[in-house]
């Protein structure tokens, strides 16, 4: 995809698709930015899961031993998320579902007005909804239920370990909400557990939870005040006080239950601010069980401090602590009628901070800023502000809150070490970034409180998490959070958690003449603001590339030495005529005539039988090698290496493979299979014997050996086994080195087992078969490559020469075990090969075994009983060249990578076919290659060059970053230079420090800036064409307050208007000029490899440089330029008003805006040190927008939205054509062409309007656009690109030929790609009506759907139009892509089951849409078109 720069020269520029505009939606990455954090037993019950809360999205990671965070699954939820808990197993909860037994449930209250209980799902890897409740209506008002969660399921009876005796966390678990935190406790009691919830302000509800298995989970549920609930079963009469005020936290107080009582009844804690009040008081809520009521029973309060949150203590029943600013007080609620303080904590003298310093100041909230971007962010989307502080005003989403205004220190995130019942102790990070412990302990005179001094300093931290191993995870909402582990009474550094929100601006450029576009994004803010490039696909570490020196490559393998081996030993490289093989080290060095390989032959395969046994498969034979000490370490003693070879009679090897103790070779003419074995004649010498050959029927087109004999697992996982059905079968009793998968020319898959006294069997079979939409068969279905997996269940991944991947399984209704699988099993022979069974390494004297041939047709066996047959799952068209399977590792669950046209990786354990692209070039081949330097290498061999990578699976983002200081507003990229131009803000921490920055994209150094005078601050720069060059117009502010007032008008201010030119220099020095690198950044990683085959290792060109990414400099890059190039003033002028907005116009004028004015300037005769202004246009409210096509301007100002003008230049006078229809608060507005404007809000909606059914001669100022579609995303766009994308696939020629589909249609300049505050990117892709009536249908089935439906129990509709006129009749949707997505998720049959719903119950379906399509809906019309999406998007 690319962005277009360029404005179009014709009046024809009008888009005749966008007169229907329709358009499917997809996030192509999802938002960064955590706001909720909590850990649980999730997939299992060991497991040790993290979920973030991100906004509109669930992510569920692990931290490993090394500190890394993995991303085990993320989805969207389809709505807005406001907080998170969990709902921990206990040993008297019995689920209805056996599956959830021992595992927790993740607890969600969302804008969807219902409290969302999820579980884990292991077959689909993600959440899936148990049971809703209804609070409200959607939507987020204040007076809503579903803002805060709290949970009371106290626990000190039941234990529960992990198989250590050891329990594996507390009971209680916190999270963090906005800069005061929300707390939530977790307890387990006798008669159930509780869960709470809140509105923002003045109500609450309260829910007990059934243990029993006959019943719901929710048992009782009582509303607070109780007249907002209208059920019959809840009590009316309630004694009760005034809730009138804000909730700003609260928790659950534990009760000792040793001690005697006449019931439980649950105490709730609440933080209340009271309309009016200047401070806030502790109040106790009681639910009295038997009377079903509420009642208010205590009330606390202190003046001086602010009270912002409440948490309690775990293992200390009834003790909490409350957080103010400047203060901790620890409470003692065991009498919850008489509250009191036991012990108080100051924060405003608190212990030296450590001298190691992670950052030297904490971000701060901003005051005079325009964009509002960052109260906008730190609070999320649309997240409720307190009433005292803001009123109802829409235009004050841009002021401060004003709570936390305060010189004192205040605590902002903290988190309960798990697991230790013996002394409670917290971490905690106040508002300064400084991170402290405080260990609860007990003595004569009561409750001590222990602080102590600072372990950490860094950015303050939104919510923080302390997990098992001593780790902690710290997160920042507008910079990348890290994990901490605690050492030795101090936390050090592990790992970075990244976080690229918010994007404030990008830019989607090619250059360096690269073969993919790369986007350049604003990212954070000071003091960790960031320009980062942004990838699409698995990240990859590039180590080295090899001259292209590899011409005529057909084969690449890695073989250890032995078979327990952890790294590899030899790289073996095939060529047409030859080969060759090289040790794997520091250095790549030819061994060849060492390991004793064949080196005139074209190898097809190689691999290691057993220990020291290396075989290399050849056309003429098969060559077993012995190789020596000086190949490795672990040879034999001898000069020469030690070979044997075995020949076949008469015919040649078509192709083979290598197992552990055993050997497979096929041929072609005639068909036959061989099994070979090896045994020992005497020391140092071994033969190769045929144990077996078969004829076959058809061609045998490629053949697989699992590595290693199947490891036992634990139970459990036996237990998840499809039904202990034919994946039971071979995995019980049977070894896998014995089993084997091949491809045929039928065409088709087998498994075949090759058991001593049995012979050859097959135990299951698939049929390859298929078709188009026209009927019509498929060609070049022949499997290329098969590989045989095992995550939870058996499966064969099949990839064929037409570029489809298949997977099959082995159905659940096939019952059978392992005394029972000869019934199954077709026999090909009774030859019975004794002691066959026994491994190499047992076999030292001669064997008297001699080959037995059984040369039967297995297609004319007769046997009563047929092999399995393997059930279709899943089919997938990658590309469209052959698609060969290279697995990572040699475990039968490794993840695999697919590569054909491009590469793939494959997620073994994911359901269906789930597959996301490499970060890499098209390849030829692929292997891993494993050393001590590089453990997780992958080699590639692309351009006639190898090479060598390393999979970034710590990376949960493909993302480099250039740490650049200060907050990044704007970026350009100048082709002429190839640099990109970065306007800073906030440099220094000063919030009136600004400059514009020369950078180079490929190292990120800072080559020369323009520094703006002291107390201006940057805003808006455009490059606009001069004739043959380009100049910078900058626009800056030369007010310190704020741009506009409350009711969105424009405050009284002055700005300035900069021209600048970018000129290039002769260096001193020789042509050349060094960077250094910048103090306290990582260097680049160089790589472990010196030099391959001779070669000196190449360093990569382009993007190679800081390749990882988290590399944020690189040092010592030295660029051979004879050029520099610097900015040089030309012109500047004052302006009455903030210059926020520039656009280029008409390639020889340019327009600014000022305040609620916006001009129409140029150079007069051409010259950049003149500007002249023509013409000037006003708007009722402050211009946020400005953008033009051709002759058409488009002005979006913060309440009228959207406005049309024409300028004419015979009259230098603006006119204005067309009006918003509603009001809208303008974000970033772009057009796509003379008619059409694609315009983003800070309600999170985007919407696309058109003046296309009207006429200019006609118009009047009273005219209004109409809206063609509309969307919510949840999230705020502060930047939108016009684009080119097209997703019509290499494989569409041929497509449009079998199956007659001419609607692929090539809308290479109409996407629109679109960056979010919460570090989201969504793309909008224009499609055709056909298409988008097929998939609108395809949503409507897919939003209702169990498997597929919004987990948080959204009205997907609703949701998507929320805020919106779109429901209207005639107004096309934009579909939602993430949602289907979700249908290449599916199996087939799901598939099939979700078309099958009938179309007339959907009312989200337009009828039109139902009188086109037809019934029933093809799978593989649908398939075939989201496959085409998703293989472009990726």
């Amino acid at each position: 995809m690319a962005v277009s720069e360029e404005e179009c020269s014709s009046t024809k520029s009008r888009s005749a698709s966008n007169n229907g505009a329709r358009y499917l939606a997809k996030c192509v990455l999802r938002g960064s930015v955590i706001l909720q954090v909590v850990r649980g037993h999730f997939r299992s019950p060991t497991s040790n899961d993290i979920v973030f809360g991100k906004e509109t999205s669930l992510e569920l990671v692990i931290i490993g031993e090394d500190g890394i965070v993995h991303s085990v699954c993320e989805q969207a939820v389809f709505g807005t998320i406001k907080d998170l808990a969990v709902l921990h197993w206990k040993e008297r909860f019995h689920y209805q579902n056996p599956q959830m037994q021992g595992r927790d449930l993740l607890v969600v209250v969302s804008d969807s007005g219902k409290l969302s209980l999820l579980r884990f799902c292991n077959e689909m890897h993600r959440f899936f909804p148990v049971t809703h409740v209804q609070l409200s209506s959607p939507g987020n008002l204040r007076n809503q239920l579903g803002r805060m969660l709290a949970i009371d399921s106290n626990s000190h009876i039941s234990k529960f370990g992990d198989g250590n005796g050891e329990r594996l966390e507390g009971d209680f678990l916190v999270s963090m909400e906005r800069s005061w935190s929300c707390s939530y406790q977790f307890a387990f009691m006798n008669h159930g557990c509780f869960i709470a919830t809140s509105a923002y302000e003045d109500r609450l509800a309260m829910f007990s939870i059934s243990m029993a298995t006959s019943s719901d989970i929710i048992d009782k549920r009582i509303f607070y005040p109780s007249e907002i609930e209208g059920d019959s079963g809840i009590a009316r009469s309630v004694h009760r006080t005034s809730m009138d005020g804000t909730i700003w936290s609260m928790c659950f107080i534990s009760k000792d239950l040793n001690q005697p009582s006449r019931g439980y009844n649950p105490v709730l804690a609440i933080i209340l601010n009271r309309r009016g009040a200047v401070l806030t008081e502790l109040v106790l809520l009681e639910w009295a069980i038997i009377e079903n009521t509420v009642r208010a029973i205590s009330q606390y309060a202190e003046s001086g401090h602010l009270a912002h949150s409440i948490v309690e203590v775990p293992h200390l029943y009834g003790f909490a602590f409350m957080f103010r600013i400047g203060d901790a007080l620890l409470m003692d609620l065991r009498d919850a009628h008489n509250p009191c303080c036991v012990y108080r904590t100051s924060f405003d003298i608190l212990p030296t901070s450590v001298e190691q310093n992670f950052v030297e100041e904490s971000c701060r909230v901003h005051d005079g800023d325009e964009d509002g971007i960052f109260n906008v962010a730190a609070s999320a989307l649309l997240e409720l502000k307190d009433y005292v502080a803001k009123g109802d005003d829409p235009m004050n989403i841009d002021s401060d809150s004003g709570i936390l205004k305060s010189s004192s220190k205040h605590v902002c995130a903290l988190s309960w070490e798990p697991g230790n019942e013996k002394n409670s102790r917290m971490m905690f990070c106040v508002d300064t970034g400084e991170l402290f412990m405080i260990e609860i302990s007990f003595d004569s005179d009561g409750p001590r409180v222990n602080l102590s001094d600072c372990l950490y300093r860094g950015l303050s931290c939104k919510a923080l998490l302390w997990v098992a191993g001593g780790f902690l995870a710290a997160l920042v909402e507008m910079g990348d959070g890290m994990v901490l582990q605690l050492e030795q009474g101090r936390l050090v550094h592990r790992s970075p958690i990244q976080n690229i929100a918010p994007i404030l601006d990008m830019a989607v450029v090619d250059c360096h003449d690269e073969e993919h576009d790369q986007m350049f994004a604003c990212c954070g803010v000071t003091p960790e603001g960031s320009l980062r490039i942004i990838r699409s696909g698995i990240s990859l570490e590039k180590l080295l590339r090899t001259a292209p020196i590899y011409q005529g490559i057909t084969g690449i393998w890695t073989v250890k030495m032995k078979v327990s081996d952890s790294y590899h030993s030899f790289l073996v490289l095939s060529f047409v005529e030859e080969t060759r093989v090289l040790s794997v080290g520091l250095s790549f060095t030819d061994v060849t005539d060492s390991v004793g390989f064949q080196p005139d032959v074209s190898t097809l395969a190689c691999g290691i039988v057993d220990d020291g046994l290396l075989v290399q498969i050849h056309r003429n034979g098969v060559k077993l090698c012995l190789p020596t000490t000086v190949a490795h370490p672990d040879g034999i003693p001898l000069s020469c290496p030690i070979c044997t070879s075995w020949f076949p009679e008469t015919i040649s090897i078509s192709l083979g493979a290598v197992g552990y103790n055993s050997i497979v070779v096929a041929t072609s003419s005639p068909c036959f299979i061989y099994i070979l074995g090896v045994r020992s004649v005497s020391a140092y010498q071994y033969e190769i014997y045929e144990m077996q050959h078969v004829r076959l029927q058809n061609e045998v087109s490629c053949i697989s050996i699992p590595h290693k004999h199947f490891d036992k697992k634990p139970s459990f996982f036996l237990n998840n086994l499809v039904g202990n059905s034919c994946a039971a079968a071979l995995l019980i009793g049977v070894n896998i080195g014995r089993i084997f998968v091949i491809g045929t020319h039928k065409p088709s898959v087998e498994i075949l087992s090759f058991l001593p006294d049995e012979g050859l069997r097959i135990l299951a079979s698939g049929a390859i078969s298929l078709t188009n939409t026209l009927g019509t068969a498929v060609s070049g279905c022949i499997p290329q490559d098969v590989r045989l997996v095992l995550v939870d269940r058996f499966y064969v991944l099949s990839g064929l020469r037409n570029g489809m991947l298949l997977r099959f399984e082995l159905p659940a209704a096939s019952m059978v075990f392992s005394s029972e699988l000869s019934s199954h099993s077709t026999s090909v022979s009774s030859c019975s090969v004794n002691d066959a069974d026994t491994t190499l390494s047992n076999m030292m004297v001669p064997n008297s075994i001699g080959p037995q041939m059984c040369a039967i047709n297995i297609s004319e066996e007769t046997n009563i009983n047929s092999p399995v047959s393997l059930q279709l799952i899943a089919i997938r068209r990658i590309g469209v060249t052959p698609v060969f399977l290279v697995p990572l590792s040699d475990s039968l669950e490794a993840d695999i990578i697919a590569l054909s046209d491009r590469p793939w990786l494959l997620q073994s354990a994911r359901h269906s076919l789930s597959y996301t692209s490499i970060s890499f070039q098209p390849s030829t081949h692929v292997t891993p290659v494993s050393s001590i330097e590089c453990p997780m290498g992958i080699l590639f061999v692309a351009e006639n060059s190898l090479h060598l990578v390393e999979m970034v699976h710590s990376k949960r983002l493909n993302v480099q970053k250039f740490y650049l200081g200060g907050t990044p507003r704007k970026v350009l990229y100048h082709s002429e230079s190839r640099l990109l131009l970065v306007m800073r803000t906030e440099l220094n921490q000063d919030t009136y420090s600004s400059d514009i920055c020369c950078v180079d994209p490929l190292s990120g150094s800072l080559l020369s800036s323009f520094k703006l005078e002291l107390g201006e601050t940057g805003k808006s720069m455009e490059l606009v064409r001069v004739v043959n060059e380009q100049v910078l117009v900058v626009g800056t502010s030369l007010s310190s307050g704020p741009a506009m007032m409350p009711s969105g008008e424009a405050e009284s201010t002055k700005g300035r208007l900069i021209v600048l030119c970018l000129e290039h220099m002769q260096n001193s020095d020789s042509g050349s000029m060094t960077f250094c690198s910048k103090a306290g950044l990582s260097s680049q990683r160089t790589s472990p490899f010196r030099e391959i085959v001779g070669y000196a290792a190449e360093q990569l060109s382009g993007s190679s440089l800081c390749s990882s990414p988290d590399d944020t400099s690189c040092d010592g890059v030295r660029l051979e330029e004879s050029e520099a190039w610097q900015l040089r003033l030309a012109y500047t002028t004052t302006w009455p008003g903030m210059v926020l907005s520039i656009c280029p116009y008409l390639d020889r004028y340019f327009l600014a805006s000022a305040g609620n004015s916006f001009y129409v300037c140029g150079f007069p005769n051409d010259n950049p040190q003149r500007v002249r202004r023509f013409s000037v246009g006003r708007t009722r409210f402050m211009i946020i927008t400005l953008t033009a096509h051709f002759t058409r301007i488009a002005v979006g100002d913060c309440r009228d939205g959207v406005v049309f003008y024409s300028y004419h230049e015979d009259s230098k006078k603006l006119e204005q054509l067309y009006c918003d229809p509603e009001q809208r608060l303008v974000a970033d507005c772009i057009l796509m062409d003379v008619d059409t404007a694609v315009v983003s809000d800070r309600k999170g909606s985007i919407a696309v309007l058109s003046c296309s059914n009207h006429f200019e001669d006609n118009a009047s100022p009273e005219c209004n656009l109409t809206l063609k579609c509309s969307y919510y995303m949840g999230e705020i766009a502060m930047s939108i690109k016009k684009g080119s994308f097209s997703y019509k696939l290499p494989a569409d020629d041929i497509l449009k030929g079998c199956d007659g589909s001419n609607a692929i249609i090539d809308f290479s300049e109409n996407s629109i790609m679109a960056s979010t505050l919460l570090g989201s990117i969504i793309m909008f892709i224009p499609i055709s009506r056909e298409e988008h009536e097929l998939l609108e249908a395809v949503q409507a089935r897919l939003v209702v759907h169990p498997l597929t439906a919004p987990i948080l129990g959204n009205d997907h509709n609703e949701f998507r139009s929320r805020a919106s006129s779109v429901r209207k009749a005639g107004v096309p949707k934009i579909l939602d892509g993430d949602m289907l997505a979700q249908f290449l998720e599916l199996t087939n049959m799901q598939q099939e089951a979700v078309l099958a719903l009938p179309l007339g119950s959907l009312e989200t379906v337009t009828s039109s849409s139902k009188q086109a399509l037809p019934s029933p809906i093809s799978v593989n019309r649908v398939v075939q078109l989201l496959e085409r999406i998703h293989y472009a998007l990726n």
